[in-house]
């Protein structure tokens, strides 16, 4: 029932956000009460009867079929992503025996550490889960963002740290912005792993602690952060602009790797060589036989 009251509030979050004239709603019939398309301009151009469409906003129609979901999409004019959330909120999944266990924390594969370590004098890179825990850094993103071997184990989240971490309002130009995306993202992970225990305890501590947590939320937007662009301020070497792209790893599953980098030739890429200069492990450490000298290791076994 959670899930479906999800895609109902989803639902009318995304016809709040449609004008009639985009839509092709002629704006006869009066005042509008209510922004965006009303039920019954929804159902009509979805090809459904507004009792049913009314009844999908209200999260009493368990089973949907794909064609009136795909219907409903175009509808709203939802794009890929969207369409994908509609989808899993459509399709919840089943808890299983042995579903609400403890989860493991996955290990990061030798062979991928290693790529940590070749591109830790050009670009950060970090290895993060759907929930944004960060489950392997190299130094360069390590002295970029925040040391996250250093933190305690639950706080080793790249999502925790934007919104809750004082340093990250300093760290990064447009904290709402990019505070706001991370939000959006754990949104859509939200959807796709509703039985996370870990996930809706972080969700549920950021309602609490952070004050713009519940309007950003409430917006129901979502986002992969799979790629953009972030302007920083680094508190050893100063401004920085640095594109981020995310990786996904097909045969590790829920990893992904996020990399940093600057436009060649910029006065970021000097800053940021400046940063690797000055974040190098030292001959002590690149020799340490824990491996910790290198790609910074954050696995269980």
């Amino acid at each position: 029932m959670k899930q479906n009251g999800e895609m109902g509030d989803f639902l009318r979050s995304r016809r709040a956000r449609l004008r009639p004239e985009d839509a092709g709603v002629g704006l006869s019939g009066g005042a509008r009460r209510v922004p965006g398309l009303r039920r019954e301009e929804v159902a009509h151009l979805a090809g459904v009867s507004t009792d049913y469409y009314a009844r999908l906003e209200q999260g009493r129609h368990p089973h949907v079929s794909e064609t009136v979901l795909e219907a409903v999409a175009g509808a709203l004019r939802l794009d890929d992503l969207e369409r994908g959330y509609l989808f899993e909120l459509a399709r919840p999944k089943t808890p299983g025996p042995g579903r609400h266990r403890p989860a493991r924390v996955p290990r990061v594969r030798p062979a991928v550490h290693r790529m940590l370590d070749v591109l830790n004098d050009v670009s950060p890179a970090l290895v993060i889960n759907h929930r944004s825990d960060v489950l392997a850094g190299n130094h360069l993103a390590h002295a970029l963002i925040t040391d996250f071997d250093t933190l305690p184990y639950r706080e080793r989240n790249l999502a925790r740290f934007v919104l809750l971490h004082p340093a990250a309002r300093d760290l990064y130009r447009d904290w709402d912005k990019v505070a706001e995306t991370f939000v959006a993202s754990l949104r859509l992970a939200a959807g796709r792993h509703s039985d996370d225990p870990q996930l809706n305890e972080l969700v549920g501590e950021l309602s609490i602690k952070v004050p713009q947590f519940h309007t950003w939320w409430a917006s129901h937007r979502v986002d992969q952060c799979a790629h953009g662009t972030q302007r920083l301020h680094h508190p050893v070497v100063g401004e920085l602009t640095l594109s981020y792209e995310t990786l996904a790893l097909p045969a590790d599953l829920d990893q992904t790797i996020c990399l940093y980098a600057a436009e060649p030739g910029s006065a970021s890429a000097e800053t940021l060589r400046l940063l690797a200069s000055w974040s190098a492990p030292t001959d002590a450490e690149a020799s340490s036989p824990s491996g910790h000298g290198t790609a910074h290791r954050n696995v269980a076994s």
